[in-house]
């Protein structure tokens, strides 16, 4: 089946196509042009613009359903359709840290049930711990936390089928270097975040291998003049990623603007690091082994600190555009293409591109989401 769609602008990889028309073909994304024959079959998004599905490369919940739980009907149902209201397409299923056996569960359920999802397709799973230092656990149990071993990592990847794709981890822990170094020969990206290294230990790792920065500013050493610490590497190390959660409570607006002039959108990721409630209304929750209030668009901790959001990833490109740090092609950009070439799913997702699946979405003016679209077809709106 071919139809067309018509819309004011539609978001490319690198360039807005004005007006015309964009193919589909089976449930793939044909050429863009200016003229279609007049027998052509048109959706018409006029006053619209038609943008990739956004890409999750750090999510733990949704709609009470969290990939902690390693339950089916939790992750492939609830998460993942739930996920399209959110226009996410792609997603990266994301336990905290966890003794083996626990995150163990998740690789066998992920890696056996993928492609059972029923809405955002689960690209591959990220593992936001267990590597890393109690100095900053943010919202994990510092009790699993410990050094990376290789065998760990084989075992979950066997459990996995091969879906393990990011692994975070704080570079100052004993033997860091060298497990980064055999996990990127292995294909893992490794993610580096909720440490206390110092700005040449941080360094230390992107030059062993490391290529990702996790939620920057939360859970890291900072930046002064005589230490930069892990902020001060982020900003100071070319061709790496950095996440960001735009939420308005984990990052000032100012700081995020800072990162992403310093970085560029082809290099910041917008993240959400949602939990489960998000999607659901406020009151408490459980993030992992600790219990949350979630209130005034976040999740916090009894001391008062934040914990896992509640943010969903279409709010983060809104805002980003609304506090005036971002244009709507860099948000769009921040949340698909960027996230999806940090975790090396690009070839699948994250762009409009002849020959990839037709999910995108559809956004008004203001950039608020009309439509979720999955394989040519729609799915939420």
């Amino acid at each position: 089946m071919t139809y067309y769609i018509r819309a004011d602008q539609f978001f490319y990889p690198y360039e807005i196509k004005k007006g015309g028309f964009l193919e589909i073909v089976d449930g793939k994304f044909g050429e863009w042009t200016e003229e279609i024959p007049t027998s052509a079959e048109v959706l018409d998004y006029s006053g619209k613009s038609i943008a990739p599905g956004l890409v999750e490369t750090h999510i733990h919940g949704f709609g009470g359903a969290d990939a902690q739980d390693a339950e089916i009907e939790g992750i492939m149902g609830t998460m993942s359709e739930g996920l399209l209201s959110a226009g996410v397409t792609s997603f990266l299923p994301s336990p905290l840290t966890d003794d083996h056996e626990g995150l163990k569960a998740v690789c066998s359920v992920v890696g056996e049930h993928y492609q059972e999802a029923r809405g955002a397709k689960i690209r591959g799973i990220f593992f936001e711990g267990p590597f890393f230092t109690e100095e900053h656990k943010g919202a994990q149990n510092p009790k699993y936390m410990r050094d990376a071993k290789m065998w760990e990592l084989e075992d979950w990847q066997n459990a996995a089928h091969g879906m393990l794709k990011k692994v975070g981890l704080a570079p100052e822990r004993e033997g860091s270097e060298e497990f980064i170094r055999k996990a990127t020969e292995s294909g893992v990206i490794i993610a580096l975040g909720h440490s206390n290294a110092t700005y040449k230990q941080a360094v230390a790792g992107v030059q062993a291998g490391a290529t990702m920065w996790i939620h920057t500013f939360n859970g890291m050493s900072g930046m002064t003049h005589q230490e930069p610490g892990m902020v001060g590497a982020i900003l100071n190390t070319p061709n790496t990623y950095a996440e960001l959660i735009c939420d308005g409570h984990h990052v000032r607006p100012e700081a995020a603007e800072i990162v992403m002039k310093m970085r560029g959108a082809d290099h910041v990721v917008l993240i959400t690091d949602s939990m489960r409630a998000a999607g659901l209304p406020d009151g408490p929750y459980m993030l992992g082994e600790y219990e949350v209030e979630v209130r005034d668009g976040a999740a916090w901790l009894p001391t008062g600190r934040p914990a896992a959001s509640i943010l969903t990833l279409k709010t983060a490109v809104k805002n980003v555009v609304d506090w005036g740090i971002a244009t709507p092609a860099q948000a769009i950009m921040m949340a698909s293409l960027t996230p999806a070439k940090s975790v090396n799913i690009d070839d699948v997702c994250g762009q409009i591109k002849t020959g990839l699946d037709a999910d995108f979405i559809v956004l008004d003016s203001e950039m608020n989401l009309v439509a979720t679209y999955l394989d040519g077809k729609k799915r939420f709106g």
